[in-house]
């Protein structure tokens, strides 16, 4: 498991990896230290994860602890694992614990299946070492994918979110269901499902509260079982990396029930050189905006109106070479109200478009805020309540952008664009 650290959630320090297989219950060349979750107990910085072995062709999979008193070396629990087998009631998927602390106890909830369909089980504890299992938390009505991976329930207001990333839904990777939870049946009563992220890629997003309060997501930047084995991590496999970490995002509850998800503001602390413009009518074939604003790390945030637009389409260009080979489209399709993201164009490799409906604001302006930062696209829309995250794989030099129109004019209100440092 890799480690870095952050005072601000937006620069960050590589620290060495914290747990690698070493032991019966995690060492295997295609098991492991799976996905999991920490906590401070009483100062102690613990660390609750998933053992995956296999054994003659079994998959085993067992939740463990490794402490740490500095929060750089851990040490794995002798006595682990701490949970040995999974219930009887359910399969042997059986991973991804998430812990938190309600009152004088410790809870757990861990990603499982039962006749292909996913579920999340709960368990209660003292001490984090001893745990008893409650039973069946929450489960897919046949809808809602046939295991569910890395789950997290949180508190907001008087509600309760389940997060879990879906298998067997194709194109969607993360869900949320809002509802309540009866800590003394230990059961969870959802009346909403939506989902957190409508990109290629936003995989099993976990969140924290920090010293002020807010409610943090970070989910992983990378799509896999919609694609074939040797596709899934892209380029970046000859490199030895796969994916990337997205953008944090404060969660709050809308008032109808629905989540919004909006970037940590102290992603500002980032900003550079600043470039505006106000009032301007893109019509077709038109492009305007000057070579200064390019950049392959950038914060833009562009409002246009639909008050008499005739325009099909309209949006933005990114990362496009200056021969207009490489280009990837994000943009708004009046007629059917849809936000649209294309990058059959950004690489030699990516391919696909992904869709989504918006709902314009109460003043008929659609507002996109775009993060683009090297090989990944964040969009945020919807007044934060739709987000699309996506790699791509551009050339270096593919570095341009613009705003384009088709089948018309439209007015675009205001463009800020921003160059951003690195966090590193």
């Amino acid at each position: 498991m890799g480690h870095a650290k952050s005072k601000d959630l937006v620069h960050w320090e590589h620290l060495p990896i914290a747990l690698a297989p070493s032991e019966a219950y995690d060492f295997d060349k295609k098991g492991g230290c799976f996905s999991g979750s920490a906590v401070d107990d009483d100062g102690i910085l613990t660390l609750i994860y998933t053992g995956t072995v296999i054994n003659e062709g079994r998959v085993i999979q067992t939740q463990c602890l490794a402490s740490s008193t500095d929060g750089v070396k851990f040490q794995k629990y002798v006595g682990n694992p701490v949970i040995s087998v999974p219930p009887e009631e359910s399969s042997s998927d059986f991973r991804d614990p998430k812990v938190w602390r309600h009152e004088d106890k410790w809870y757990m909830i861990v990603g499982s299946s039962k006749d292909g369909k996913g579920r999340a089980l709960l368990y209660r504890s003292n001490d984090l070492y001893a745990w008893d299992y409650v039973g069946v938390l929450a489960e897919s009505d046949g809808t809602l994918g046939t295991m569910w991976e890395c789950p997290d329930i949180f508190q907001l207001g008087d509600r309760y979110v389940l997060m879990f990333s879906p298998m067997g839904m194709g194109e969607r990777k993360a869900s949320y269901l809002t509802g309540s939870l009866d800590y003394t049946t230990g059961k969870f009563t959802w009346d909403y499902c939506g989902e957190v992220d409508c990109g290629f890629e936003y995989y099993a997003p976990q969140s924290f509260l920090d010293d002020k309060g807010r409610r943090i997501i970070i989910g992983w930047l990378n799509a896999w079982d919609w694609l074939p084995w040797f596709k899934s991590f892209g380029p970046t496999k000859a490199n030895h990396w796969c994916g990337a970490m997205s953008l944090p995002r404060t969660v709050e509850l809308d008032t109808d029930g629905r989540l919004k998800f909006l970037p940590v503001e102290q992603l500002q602390t980032l900003r550079t050189e600043h470039y505006e413009l106000e009032n301007v009518w893109v019509e077709e074939g038109q492009r305007f905006l000057p070579k200064e604003m390019n950049g392959d790390c950038l914060e833009i945030k562009v409002v246009f109106s639909l008050e008499d637009c005739d325009a099909e389409q309209f949006g933005m260009r990114v990362r496009c070479s200056e021969d207009g080979r490489e280009e990837t489209l994000i943009s708004y399709d009046v007629n059917s109200k849809v936000l649209r993201f294309d990058r059959s164009r950004s690489d030699s490799f990516s391919e696909g478009v992904r869709t989504c409906t918006l709902e314009t604001t109460e003043n008929g302006w659609v507002v996109l805020h775009i993060f683009v930062d090297t090989s990944s696209i964040e969009i945020y829309a919807n007044e934060e309540r739709t987000v699309m995250s996506n790699k791509i794989y551009p050339d270096p030099a593919s570095t341009g952008i613009d705003v384009f129109c088709r089948g018309g004019k439209v007015e675009m209100l205001s463009l800020n664009v921003w160059k951003l440092e690195s966090i590193w």
